[in-house]
């Protein structure tokens, strides 16, 4: 299904020369840009958790990763 969406002229002509330079039909260029701000949405979400994550918190995670890292398989299976 396709369906019309209404832009400038300029910014479809815009659009339509980012698609051809990176060899895209403009629909897989929207689909790009679209999966790409949901990236960066889903990026800003993970810094602001992460900004309100205590000291306490974010040093606890730091030495459990720390201790899972030099855990060696054959500890898992004693």
């Amino acid at each position: 299904m396709t369906t019309t969406i209404k832009v400038t002229d300029e910014l479809r002509d815009r659009l339509k020369a980012q698609a051809a330079q990176a060899g895209r039909t403009l629909g897989a260029h929207l689909a790009a840009l679209a999966d790409m701000e949901e990236r960066r949405q889903r990026l800003a979400a993970v810094k602001a958790a992460l900004a309100r994550t205590s000291d306490e918190d974010a040093a606890s995670h730091s030495a459990e990763t720390r201790e899972w890292e030099t855990t060696e398989l054959s500890d898992a299976r004693e």
